[in-house]
């Protein structure tokens, strides 16, 4: 599993890709929060918090990382290295979370240099102000756990399709389905009062929760089982090619 993990780092570092990825993520940030006018702007709100950034940062994701992860099976199945790395003494679980987690990294890279942002807003409190710290961890650990959800739905698109493009675009509407659909859903009342709940079943209601800065064990729960729900059906899906 290390030689993968290691393997997919340095395929991210050795082209422009993860570079980009990075880049592109602070710079879309940044021009939101700190150039650009709009509800986005925190120089503008009149509010010295990151609760814009944390707001606009899965959005961003939304299709940075369908980016990173949509190459991940789609270039070996298509380059037809796939059945090699079957041969190798790896199980099917260890090259998938190898993947994974060569994609977890490099998110993991691309949200570090936003905790310069917490010295930005500090600066721009006013004196006797006071950071809130548990909002600010909980708001960080609820967007790792959802770049984390994006990337096991993003691996998962790269094994069904040998074609990247058709990964990106099935990763990004999935992540889409997941993070807004159920909020949107019971919104629409249609079920009426069996709509109860319908929300909790979505990424961001769980992200928002885990957001305010109480780390409930139920968001966790539910963190977890959703990367593992998409990666066991990624070992799934690469056992029966694996048989094929």
């Amino acid at each position: 599993m290390l030689a993968v993990l290691k393997k997919e780092i340095n395929a991210f570092f050795a082209s422009p890709t993860g570079y980009l990825v990075i880049g592109l993520f602070l710079v879309v940030n940044g021009l939101f929060l700190w150039v650009f006018k709009g509800e986005y702007n925190i120089l503008d709100s009149g509010f010295a918090n990151l609760e814009p950034f944390f707001t606009l940062a899965p959005w961003v994701f939304l299709f940075l990382i369908p980016a990173i992860s949509m190459k991940s099976f789609s270039e070996e199945i298509k380059q037809g290295t796939l059945e090699l790395l079957l041969t190798k003494p790896l199980t099917t679980v260890e090259l998938v979370l190898g993947k994974y987690l060569g994609a977890l990294v490099l998110i993991l890279l691309a949200i570090l240099p936003t905790l310069l942002y917490i010295v930005a807003i500090w600066y721009l409190m006013s004196p006797g102000g006071d950071l809130d710290s548990g909002v600010i961890l909980g708001s960080y650990l609820g967007l790792i756990f959802l770049g984390a959800c994006y990337a096991a739905v993003g691996i998962f698109a790269s094994i069904l399709s040998p074609n990247q493009i058709v990964s990106f675009i099935l990763a990004i509407f999935l992540c889409f389905i997941a993070y807004f659909a159920f909020e949107a859903l019971a919104t629409l009342n249609i079920f009426g009062s069996g709509a109860f709940g319908v929300e909790e079943l979505g990424l961001n209601a769980h992200y928002e929760s885990i957001s305010r800065g109480i780390i409930d064990t139920r968001d966790v729960i539910y963190f977890l089982s959703f990367i593992f729900l998409f990666l066991a059906l990624t070992s799934f899906i690469l056992n029966k090619k694996k048989q094929s």
